[in-house]
């Protein structure tokens, strides 16, 4: 992560911000200690609303019965070389 020191953020704040987007967190710093972090939105917005739950993600698929699944005599046959 990069550091700037918050005059010299404030100084080239578009700077800061294209980096954070291209590279990565930003980490603002203010008399030698680190106060504030600029990140992408799309960072963000993951770490804010997180990734779906996989226990979630599973329970929001359709019910197994109205899944449409091919006819069992579509099945190919696949030979396996010795």
């Amino acid at each position: 992560m990069a550091e700037w020191q918050l005059q010299e953020a404030k100084q080239k704040f578009s700077e800061v911000l294209r980096r954070a987007h291209e590279e990565g967190p930003q980490v603002i710093t203010r008399h030698g200690e680190e106060v504030a972090v600029v990140i992408d939105i799309a960072e963000y917005r993951r770490i804010r609303y997180g990734a779906p739950d996989f226990k979630e993600f599973l329970r929001s698929s359709p019910p197994w019965d109205e899944l449409e699944l091919p006819a069992r005599d579509s099945a190919r046959e696949v030979e396996f070389a010795r």
